[in-house]
């Protein structure tokens, strides 16, 4: 299959996401509307990124970044690979704090390649573009509503991840509560057990169900929605400060949750309720992201 790549840069924009939801451990997630830029551009040779925002100076700038791998993978499904990549990402999407920044860049890269790729989007649609990220981000919670926009549900079958998209009630206002800490995919999840008893799964399974519900229409009902109990009480001694916050905030009636593998709680607006301040932790009330992964061109 013979490949040909656009000579001009290309820019996509993609949003921070809050997987979970409390009960929907592994499925649900929601797009926000807080996002990650990257420019995009083929180049005679070799490999150049720029960051700034989030991660600058930490994150590395070679082919290990990230969204290049994302983009060598997606590269690779479509025919061949091009000559060189310079990259210019500029991040607002906190690091490591349960907000689908790997989910955003891998789906950036995704997105990058297909766009720098003549035919890409007949070569590979949304459908293929979110198996493959999938198969690079490990579950498809937070690559899915980053991709599609909105509300997801999300699961992984015999041909690979696949998704459903919802558009939330106009009514759901999503707080984010962002910590100055940092949290660990991996670490997060070697405090779940191996296994859960059967009640617990089937309050989770009622849960999940009735928080479909809740975002369709009925943010009346998120409060009851949002509780979980196969991985936030495991996973509190090492989040101590966001199991507090979480605690804190649901005896107030706000619904709230862990965001993703935290440390990040994910509230919900509800009535006249206003976020206060929290000593240590950045306040910042979102909307829901309806448009997933926006390609620009320049």
């Amino acid at each position: 299959m013979s490949m040909a790549f656009l000579s001009r840069p290309v820019v996509v924009r993609v949003p921070a996401t809050s997987a979970n939801l409390g009960p929907g451990f592994d499925a649900l997630g929601l797009a926000l509307t807080l996002y990650d830029e990257v420019e995009a551009q083929v180049t005679a040779g070799g490999v150049r990124v720029e960051v700034s925002g989030e991660g600058e100076g930490d994150l590395p700038a070679d082919e290990t970044h990230l969204v290049v791998r994302a983009m060598r993978r997606a590269f690779a499904v479509l025919g061949g690979q091009p000559p060189g990549l310079a990259l210019r990402c500029r991040n607002r999407i906190p690091q490591a704090r349960g907000l689908g920044s790997s989910s955003a860049a891998i789906v950036a890269g995704i997105v990058l390649a297909r766009a720098l790729t003549e035919g890409g989007a007949e070569r590979m649609d949304d459908a293929a573009a979110l198996v493959l990220a999938d198969e690079i981000e490990g579950h498809p919670d937070n690559v899915a509503p980053c991709l599609l926009g909105g509300f997801t549900i999300a699961w992984t079958g015999d041909g690979g991840a696949a998704a459903v998209r919802r558009e939330p009630s106009p009514d759901i206002r999503p707080v984010l509560f962002v910590p100055e800490e940092r949290g660990l995919t991996e670490v997060a999840r070697a405090a779940l057990p191996k296994t859960v008893p059967h009640g617990d799964a089937a309050f989770n399974a009622g849960r999940a169900a009735l928080l479909v519900h809740a975002l369709d229409g009925d943010p009346g009902a998120l409060f009851a929605a949002t509780a979980d109990r196969l991985h936030q009480d495991y996973r509190a001694e090492g989040m101590a400060g966001t199991a507090d916050l979480v605690a804190s905030l649901r005896a107030e009636g706000v619904p709230a949750v862990v965001s993703g593998a935290g440390p990040s709680v994910l509230a919900f607006g509800v009535g006249a309720w206003t976020p206060r301040p929290v000593a240590g932790w950045r306040v910042l009330p979102l909307d829901v992201d309806l448009t997933g992964a926006r390609l620009e061109l320049d």
